[in-house]
């Protein structure tokens, strides 16, 4: 895998630079990502939108230090982020990035507040304290009375709003988010894009979401559009897009 020896830092937010990524597909080689390169300036709420399969959560996956790319450079807030060694990639995440999983990955057997309190435990802090800046965030989220309800007793839109919860509480520089909405009714849906957009004009922050939700479109300071893993379109307006 090529980094980023060769390309100059630009000083964006995230700058991503001729990224491929390919996949093992029964002995064949599928690229689905096919050298993207994007620029991502702090302040602003930007989403990528596009047809399953495009390669969305693809590429935010590499952006957040998921998944590594198989070719190219990805600079987070000027770190070359696949230079980092297993270990301190995992402590950049920790500090720096917060991701909110579609299928909301929490942990079955502890309850909400100590699923969202995770990040905070994961750094040091103490777990009262942890879990009382977890309750405060899924308040935020007018979930807190579900804070000690398992995960089992949730429905769908409260998983995902301690997801979101979770994502947050370690006040990450950049938020990447798949789907944060899709689980929402509308109300719910506008509140936690409310919250995500005061994280997001922040000047030393930045949010990426991957959506199909037509009913936030209008919040994006910019929209990226994927087809076959590449950006087919970069601009304010919204494009027409089944949900």
């Amino acid at each position: 895998m090529s980094g980023c020896a060769e390309v100059a830092d630009n000083g964006a937010a995230i700058s991503v630079t001729g990224i491929t990524r390919d996949f093992d597909a029964g002995g064949q080689v599928l690229r689905v990502l096919h050298g993207i390169d994007l620029d991502v300036t702090a302040g602003q709420l930007t989403y990528l939108v596009g047809e399953s399969g495009s390669g969305k959560t693809t590429l935010i996956s590499i952006i957040a230090g998921i998944l590594y790319p198989t070719e190219g450079c990805v600079r987070v807030f000027g770190t070359d982020i696949y230079s980092l060694s297993d270990r301190k990639l995992v402590e950049f995440r920790l500090t720096t990035i917060g991701f909110i999983f579609q299928q909301y990955n929490l942990i079955p057997t502890i309850d909400a507040a100590s699923n969202a309190a995770v990040p905070l435990i994961a750094q040091g802090m103490d777990r009262l304290e942890a879990t009382d800046r977890a309750h405060a965030m899924l308040e935020r989220l007018n979930i807190g009375d579900q804070a000690r309800k398992l995960p089992n007793q949730l429905s769908g839109g409260q998983m995902q709003r301690v997801a979101i919860a979770r994502a947050l509480v370690h006040e990450p520089r950049l938020v990447v988010c798949d789907e944060p909405t899709a689980a929402l009714d509308a109300k719910s849906g506008r509140r936690v894009m409310d919250l995500l957009r005061d994280v997001a004009v922040a000047s030393d922050r930045s949010v990426i979401i991957v959506t199909h939700d037509n009913r936030i479109f209008d919040l994006a300071d910019r929209i990226l559009v994927m087809e076959d893993g590449r950006i087919t379109h970069d601009g304010t307006e919204v494009p027409t897009l089944e949900r």
